[in-house]
């Protein structure tokens, strides 16, 4: 049973969207959970907002991520996980030493891609007592007509993470769907080009 991790070094990263709008793709066709790690709790204002109540589930995983792993991990196909933005929170590290996946959400800025090295450093630790652990760097928010966009894929083919070939756009319509506490697979026809993307990723870093 897949446990994909969503980490960061920095905020404003679109790491919690992203994270919703995987789980709740994953979640169309089999059980999924959030478990929300991160202090901020925001996955957790996400659910408290939506008025759907088969919106997918997501439990408050702060203060106890292993034991909450535990619980979840037989009844769900997928965990997702939403850490803090810090390879320095306990939260993160525990979730680097139990998940099959860390997406790693970056948006194309320099600060990111620096704030980037660190998380290298932190998942060849996590290896040490998860062998098994796959890493992306998934290119979030990305503009493609920038150059600044262009040149970050030249950027992140130094680093020793792959970045995914998926990358997530700027799209107003994740963001009108987390402040409606919905994902992009409500929005019918409205969300259909970021429905996709979402799917592609899914696709690419589940099966690679």
């Amino acid at each position: 049973m897949p446990v994909i991790a969503l980490v960061g070094n920095k905020g404003g990263a679109g790491k919690t969207t992203l994270c919703v709008n995987l789980a709740a793709t994953l979640a169309a066709s089999r059980d999924t959970i959030i478990l929300d790690a991160d202090p901020q709790r925001s996955s957790l204002q996400w659910r408290i907002i939506a008025e759907d109540e088969s919106t997918v589930p997501v439990v408050d995983a702060v203060d106890d991520l292993p034991s909450q792993i535990d619980i979840h991990v037989d009844d769900n196909r997928y965990l997702v996980l939403d850490c803090p933005p810090s390879v320095q929170a306990v939260q993160t590290r525990q979730a680097l030493e139990r998940c099959d996946v860390a997406l790693i959400p970056v948006q194309p800025s320099p600060l990111d891609l620096w704030a980037t090295v660190h998380i290298e450093n932190e998942i060849e630790r996590a290896r040490q007592r998860n062998p098994d652990l796959r890493a992306f760097i998934v290119v979030n928010q990305m503009e493609p007509r920038t150059r600044l966009s262009r040149l970050v894929r030249t950027a992140l083919a130094e680093l020793s993470v792959p970045a995914a070939a998926t990358a997530i756009r700027r799209r107003v319509s994740y963001r009108n769907a987390f402040l409606e506490g919905r994902s992009v697979i409500d929005l019918g026809s409205r969300g259909a080009d970021a429905r996709e993307e979402i799917q592609q990723l899914i696709n690419e870093v589940l099966e690679s």
